[in-house]
């Protein structure tokens, strides 16, 4: 589950240093993932919350055993920018943000996440995550799987001490992620839309935990049930916007932007949307139909070909499309916040979705 976000210098954002160095929750976290808020009052709350996650997100995941202790704060320490945890601090907004189950809750979401990178890297035979030697890469695949269960585990008993309730969400949202997962394996069926298919894998996959997320933030911090529907349905939507705009930052950024080689995904054969677009123009045009050509190969492991996609598809049609699908589901999850009170904890919440919109052209 591909999500990163890198700053304008290019330097991964997260409340935990590299090094292994524990960080602070900062301003310029925020203003990496579009963040902005109209009340200090909110950003320090949401700043507070979120001091208090990373440190006992650490403390979750200490063992006896040294090697596991090891391994398992190996992503920890790695930092990110907490995306799950912010979500769940914004929620609390909406209620008591001081709730005595919010910053387990948060914890929750992030270990659950962790998890899944694991075993995400695993999968996709990755050598490095966030910057530093994946766990199967440093380890084998069978310690980076057996340590990713260990998380789910640790998720799974902090959660049930924040209630059945608690349990029930984070087993669901855990369904669906591998039923994301398994979708994303087996491929699109003969009768499947492709690109259907793919909004449909980034929403059980991404947008899942990212709803749970921040339902979790207004649930525990006593917000109205309407309240908490609409901050979910937001989530999720948020949440695939996010991943297709990471997507379109591959191929339309440069590495200083993106974090990473331009076009890794076209070089892996990872059919993005754009990709999926293109594949399904009918337009006649040369650059077009040279477009196709060459994306119907599969992964372009050719620097020249790989070029040349790159290039065609950063002045495509499709490009555009996949842009505005973007700006779609930002203004969507725009609209899954009005039956929220106005304020700075809303307007915080809508500045994501800003972001979203400006963020790709």
């Amino acid at each position: 589950m591909v999500d990163s976000v890198v700053n304008p210098a290019g330097e991964r954002s997260g409340v935990a240093g590299s090094g292994g160095q524990r960080g602070r929750a900062s301003t310029s976290q925020f203003g990496a993932l579009g963040l902005n808020f109209a009340d200090p009052r909110v950003e320090a709350s949401v700043l507070g919350l979120l001091d208090t996650v990373e440190v006992e997100l650490r403390a979750s995941v200490s063992s006896a055993d040294p090697f596991v202790n090891e391994a398992a704060r190996h992503l920890v320490e790695a930092g990110g920018k907490r995306l799950r945890p912010l979500l769940v601090a914004l929620g609390a907004q909406f209620g008591d943000p001081t709730a005595p189950k919010v910053v387990p809750a948060a914890v929750v979401m992030e270990l659950t996440h962790l998890a899944t990178l694991y075993h995400d890297d695993v999968m996709d035979e990755a050598a490095v995550r966030r910057g530093a030697q994946s766990a199967n890469s440093r380890w084998t695949n069978s310690v980076a799987i057996l340590v990713g269960d260990y998380l789910f585990a640790r998720a799974a008993d902090i959660a049930a001490d924040l209630g059945p309730e608690a349990v029930r969400l984070q087993a669901r949202t855990f369904a669906r992620l591998v039923h994301g997962q398994i979708a994303e394996t087996v491929g699109p069926r003969a009768e499947d839309d492709p690109v259907g298919h793919h909004l449909h894998v980034i929403a059980e996959k991404t947008g899942s935990l990212i709803a749970t997320s921040v339902r979790f933030g207004g649930l525990f911090a006593g917000a109205a049930p309407e309240h908490v529907e609409a901050l979910a349905g937001y989530g999720e939507t948020i949440g695939v916007a996010f991943q297709l705009s990471d997507d379109l930052l591959d191929i339309a950024s440069e590495s200083v932007q993106s974090g990473k080689t331009p076009g890794t995904d076209l070089r892996e054969g990872v059919p993005t949307l754009p990709v999926l677009y293109a594949l399904q123009a009918d337009d006649s045009d040369a650059s077009s139909v040279r477009l196709r050509e060459i994306l119907a190969t599969g992964p372009l492991t050719d620097d020249a070909l790989h070029g040349e996609a790159l290039g065609l598809l950063r002045e495509s049609p499709a490009l555009k499309r996949a842009r505005e699908t973007v700006r779609g589901y930002a203004e969507e999850a725009r609209a899954q916040l009005a039956p929220l009170p106005a304020g700075p904890e809303r307007s915080a919440l809508e500045s994501l979705c800003d972001y979203m919109a400006d963020r790709n052209g």
